[in-house]
C-alpha cells in the first residue's frame, strides 16, 4: 500500500463491470492509455489472447475506493523476451500505440509506486515487464520511473524515437497550428492540399458508435486497394486479424471510444483513419489511402481536415499518431514530438542482466529482419 492507495488483482471477466471507472480514471489522467480499457481486454480475449489466465489487470484504488490507476498485463514467453516469461503490456503490440499505465493525475506518483509495490510482492507474476510502446517523458513516465527508483527496480531503455503528435497551444487555431506545425513546408502543403480541394467536392466524414462499425468497411476496402494488398499484409487478406480488428473496433464504439475519419471525394472516400477517441484524447491506429490519387496526397489531405474539424469542435484536444519507431516524422502535420522507447523493467532490487540481454536480443532479432528485407516503418500501420 502507498499513501492510502491498495492495489487488488481483477479477473478478466469481472474488469468488464469496471468500464463506468475506467472511463471516469481517464477523465482524471494526464494521458489515458485507452488499450488499458475493459473493451480491449475483452476484444483481446476474442481473438489473439485464447486464456484468461494468461491476461494480469491490476487496479489501484484510494482510500474511498476510486480508481486510481489501472495496469494490464500478457504473459509471454516467446523469441521476442528471450524465452523468459515476461509481463508485457499493451496486449497486442501490432495494433496497440501505448504500454504506459493508466494514472490519475493527481496522484500519479504514489499509484504508480503502488502498482509496482504490488508487482515486487506478488509471488505468482514474473519480475520482469516488457513495454514496447512506453512513452519516456511526462509526468506519467516521471511518476513511473520515481517508482522505480523506490523500489529498486531498473528500466532498461532501447530503439528509442519520437513519435509525432498533435498538442495545441491555447489561442492557436488551424491555420496558425498549420503554420507552426508544417514550418518552412506550409506553403508547399497547403497549395498541394488546394490541388486536392479543386480536384471535386471533398467532405470529413467522422463516424461513431454504429457508424463507425459500418465506415470499417471503407476503410477496409482502401487498404486491400494499396500496396498492403498487392502484398498480402493488408487486413482484408488476413481473416484472423481482420475479425480481431472488426472486435477492437466494435467493442469501443459500444462505448463511444472509437471513431473512424472518412475523407470523401465527390463522395467516394480516398482516406480513412481509424481512432480510438475518448475525453479529448485521440489515438489513431490505422490509416488507408486511394493510392491512386497519390499526387494529391490524400493521406495528409485527411489529417488537414481533421485537424480543421477538431478546432472547430473544439480546439481543446490531443492527438498520438500512433507511429513507430522506423516512421518518419516530417510526412505528418503534427508539430509536437513524444519521446518513446522500448523498454524492460526488472521489478526489485535484484537487478536482473536478463531485461539488457532479452533486449539485445531483440535489435539483433530486428537487424537480422532488415538485412533480409523485413518490415519496414509506414504511418500508422
Amino acid at each position: 500500500m502507498s499513501e492510502g492507495i491498495d492495489v487488488r488483482r481483477v479477473s478478466a471477466a469481472s474488469y468488464g463491470a469496471m468500464a463506468a471507472a475506467f472511463a471516469d480514471l481517464c477523465r482524471r489522467a494526464e494521458a489515458p492509455n485507452l488499450h488499458m480499457a475493459p473493451a480491449a481486454i475483452a476484444a483481446a480475449l476474442s481473438g489473439p489472447v485464447r486464456r484468461a489466465d494468461e491476461i494480469v489487470i491490476l487496479c489501484a484504488e484510494g482510500s474511498t475506493g476510486e480508481l486510481v490507476g489501472v495496469w494490464a498485463f500478457g504473459k509471454r514467453r516467446s523469441l521476442h523476451t528471450g524465452f523468459t516469461t515476461m509481463l508485457q503490456a499493451p496486449l497486442v503490440p501490432l495494433y496497440e500505440v501505448s504500454s504506459a499505465p493508466v494514472l490519475d493525475r493527481r496522484v500519479a506518483a504514489p499509484a504508480a509506486l503502488a502498482l509496482l509495490r504490488f508487482l515486487a510482492g506478488a509471488a505468482d507474476l514474473p519480475k520482469l515487464l516488457r513495454l514496447p510502446l512506453l512513452p519516456v517523458e511526462g509526468a506519467g513516465f516521471a511518476a513511473l520511473a520515481a517508482a522505480c527508483a523506490e523500489t529498486g527496480s531498473r528500466l532498461h531503455r532501447f530503439e528509442s524515437w519520437e513519435r509525432p503528435m498533435a498538442m495545441p497551444r491555447p489561442g492557436e487555431d488551424a491555420e496558425r497550428y498549420l503554420r507552426r506545425a508544417l514550418g518552412q513546408s506550409y506553403k508547399k502543403r497547403l497549395q498541394q492540399h488546394r490541388m486536392l480541394e479543386r480536384a471535386g467536392t471533398l467532405q470529413l466524414g467522422r463516424h461513431r458508435r454504429s457508424d463507425a462499425v459500418t465506415a470499417l468497411d471503407d476503410f477496409l476496402a482502401l487498404e486491400a486497394a494499396g500496396w498492403k494488398g498487392t502484398n498480402g499484409t493488408a487486413l482484408a487478406k488476413l481473416p484472423a486479424d481482420a475479425a480481431y480488428f472488426r472486435e477492437v473496433i466494435g467493442r469501443f464504439a459500444e462505448a463511444d471510444m472509437a471513431r473512424i475519419d472518412l475523407l470523401r471525394l465527390d463522395g467516394k472516400p480516398i482516406a480513412a483513419g481509424v481512432l480510438l477517441d475518448f475525453a479529448g484524447q485521440a489515438h489513431f491506429l490505422k490509416i488507408a489511402y486511394d493510392e491512386t490519387l497519390a499526387r494529391l496526397s490524400p493521406g495528409r489531405g485527411l489529417a488537414i481536415e481533421m485537424l480543421r474539424r477538431d478546432f472547430a469542435d473544439d480546439g481543446s484536444f490531443r492527438l498520438d499518431s500512433g507511429a513507430g519507431d522506423r516512421v518518419d516524422a516530417s510526412a505528418y502535420p503534427w508539430g509536437e514530438r513524444q519521446a518513446m522507447a522500448n523498454a524492460i523493467i526488472a521489478i526489485g532490487p535484484a537487478g536482473s542482466s536478463l531485461p539488457r540481454l532479452a533486449a539485445r536480443g531483440r535489435m539483433l532479432l530486428r537487424q537480422w529482419r532488415d538485412r533480409k528485407g523485413g518490415t519496414a516503418g509506414g504511418t500508422a500501420r
